[in-house]
């Protein structure tokens, strides 16, 4: 992918440091974005009706549009020639930098809806603070994100509200759902050094800011919901600096064995 020259400028204005420091976030954003969508594209052709199926194969896509436009700008940040399907297919899987969460298996639909809203709420809320970074093209890939991702939210919020308010059996399912994952949902905002540093250059936003919009829509959902929300559980991290449950190996396995058994194969 060609640079323009004012992109260019913009990246040799950073320091070393700084650099290296928005390659790994920016490769971080990617990798969250890249597994989720995998994870929602195993659902294509497997979906409980097909209005759903489709919707799902589209937030999928949506997340992977996304991800291309951020393995681009880390490959720009790291200059060392890596294209954006290197970054993708080609690294281990201590290398990725993806929240536990979004790894996690696709169980059955109120485990994927519940993953995906606890992602979503976050998701939402930080790009539209992110439309406003420095950083002109991380400003750029939120603005266009975010317009996806209000309805990605709209989409499992309804789903949430549906479950929890709806059949015995619905509402079970649910239960087990945020039983399962709810503990991984705390890592989202807890900021590694890297995030930390970036935050503190102003260059992408402080979590704690983005929290009371966060806890007011999801107090909303599970109220509309009639769900309580979890209290005093502990939350798993670690996914950020690259340990990960044993699942995002079968993940990678699958992902990357085209690119692994034929390298550099072109269509």
């Amino acid at each position: 992918m060609q640079v323009a020259p004012s992109e260019t400028a913009a990246l040799n204005s950073y320091s070393p440091e700084r650099r290296q420091q928005l390659f790994s976030y920016v490769l971080q954003l990617a990798d969250t974005s890249l597994i989720l969508g995998h994870r929602l594209s195993e659902w294509c052709g497997h979906g409980p009706v097909l209005e759903q199926d489709l919707a799902m194969a589209n937030i999928a896509l949506d997340l992977l549009g996304e991800t291309r436009s951020l393995y681009q700008y880390a490959a720009e940040l790291e200059g060392k020639g890596r294209t954006e399907d290197d970054l993708a297919f080609l690294r281990l899987a201590v290398e990725y930098r993806n929240p536990l969460l979004v790894e996690q298996p696709n169980g059955d639909f109120a485990d994927t809806v519940t993953r995906q809203f606890l992602f979503d709420n976050f998701h939402y809320h930080f790009l539209r603070e992110l439309k406003t970074s420095p950083d002109e093209r991380l400003a750029a890939i939120a603005e266009k994100a975010v317009k996806e991702a209000a309805y990605h939210l709209k989409w499992s919020s309804e789903w949430m509200i549906r479950l929890g308010d709806g059949t015995e059996e619905s509402r079970k399912r649910l239960d087990k759902a945020l039983d399962t994952l709810w503990r991984y949902s705390g890592e989202l905002t807890k900021p590694t050094a890297t995030e930390q540093a970036l935050q503190a250059a102003g260059i992408i936003p402080d979590y704690a800011t983005l929290l009371p919009a966060m806890e007011a829509h999801l107090h909303h959902v599970f109220q509309e919901a009639t769900v309580p929300v979890p209290q005093g559980v502990f939350m798993m991290t670690g996914g950020k600096e690259g340990r990960h449950t044993e699942h995002l190996g079968y993940i990678l396995a699958e992902l990357q064995y085209m690119q692994r058994t034929y390298p550099g194969m072109q269509w």
